[in-house]
C-alpha cells in the first residue's frame, strides 16, 4: 500500500501491476550532491517545467530507513546521519537501493521523474551499476560555501543537538571531531568571523552538518565516478561559477 509519506509509491514486495514499475527501471533523472550545493535551488529554478519530482530524500529516508530503525520520526541532522549509516550496513547501496526498489504509480509519476538526490560514492556506483536507465546531474560546491548557504537559507531541518558557547567561536570550531579534514585553519578563522552575521550557535551547527555529512559522504568521489559516463548520461555542474538560471538552463540543453 502506499504510505502518506510517499504518495503513488509503495516498499511492499508485490509485483507490479499494469499501471506501476520499479523507480530502477524508469529513466530517472537524480541530481547528486551534498547539502547546501544548490539541487533544491535547482530544482526551483526549473519549476515552470512541469517536472515531476519524487518525494524528496528525507522523506524516503523517514519512510524507508529511520522509521523502521527509531520508531519516529527523527529531526537532528546528526543522528540521522547515524541511523541511515546502520541502514547501509545491510544496504550497501544506500538511499539508491531504497530508491530504486519502490514501485511507482506511473500514472502519476510518469516514466522520466527526477529526484533529489543521491549523496557519495556508494550510494552514485550502486545506482550506475544497477539502474541503467538512469541518468545523473552532479552539483557542487566548496565546504565552506555550503556553511554560508546553510546559514543564509533557514531551513528548520538543518539542525543539530547541542548549543554552541556564545564566545570563542573559533576553539569550538577547532575541537569538532573530524574537522580538520574538512576545513584549513585559515578557513576555520573564516568561519568564525560569521559570528558578526549570525549567533556562534548557528554557525558551530551549520559546521557541524557539513563535517558530519562528509564524515559519511565524499562529493569529490561521487563526481570522479560519474565524470567518466560522460554527458550522454552525466553533467556536472559547480553551482559557484554558475547561476541559479544558468544550471536551469544546461539541465533544459541537457535533457
Amino acid at each position: 500500500m502506499p504510505s502518506p509519506q510517499l504518495p503513488f509509491l509503495r516498499a511492499d514486495p508485490a509485483p507490479p501491476a499494469t499501471f506501476e514499475a520499479r523507480l530502477g527501471e524508469l529513466s530517472l533523472t537524480v541530481l547528486v550532491g551534498v547539502t547546501g550545493v544548490g539541487k533544491s535551488t535547482a530544482l526551483a529554478a526549473l519549476s515552470g517545467e512541469r517536472l515531476r519530482v519524487l518525494p524528496d530524500r528525507r522523506r524516503i529516508a523517514d519512510a524507508v530507513m529511520i522509521l523502521p530503525l527509531a520508531g519516529q520520526s527523527v529531526t537532528d541532522r546528526e543522528e540521522r546521519f547515524r541511523l541511515t549509516a546502520l541502514y547501509r550496513q545491510t544496504h550497501p547501496g544506500g538511499m539508491a537501493q531504497a530508491l530504486g526498489s519502490l514501485v511507482a504509480d506511473t500514472r502519476h509519476w510518469g516514466q522520466r521523474p527526477v529526484f533529489d538526490g543521491l549523496r557519495g560514492e556508494a550510494e552514485v556506483r550502486y545506482a550506475v551499476q544497477h539502474f541503467p536507465a538512469w541518468r545523473f546531474v552532479a552539483l557542487g560546491a566548496p565546504d565552506l560555501v555550503r556553511v554560508r548557504r546553510l546559514l543564509g537559507r533557514a531551513d528548520a531541518f538543518d539542525r543539530v543537538r547541542g548549543a554552541a558557547p556564545e564566545t570563542d567561536l573559533r576553539a569550538a570550531l577547532q575541537a569538532l571531531p573530524g574537522v580538520g579534514a574538512v576545513f584549513s585553519r585559515a578557513q576555520l578563522d573564516e568561519l568564525a568571523g560569521l559570528a558578526g552575521a549570525h549567533s556562534p550557535a548557528e554557525v558551530l551547527a551549520k559546521v557541524r552538518i557539513v563535517v558530519s555529512e562528509r564524515r559519511q559522504y565524499d562529493p569529490a568521489a561521487a563526481e570522479a565516478l560519474l565524470r567518466p559516463l560522460g554527458r550522454g548520461r552525466a553533467l556536472l555542474l559547480d553551482t559557484v561559477e554558475l547561476s541559479p538560471a544558468q544550471v536551469a538552463q544546461a539541465l533544459r540543453d541537457w535533457a
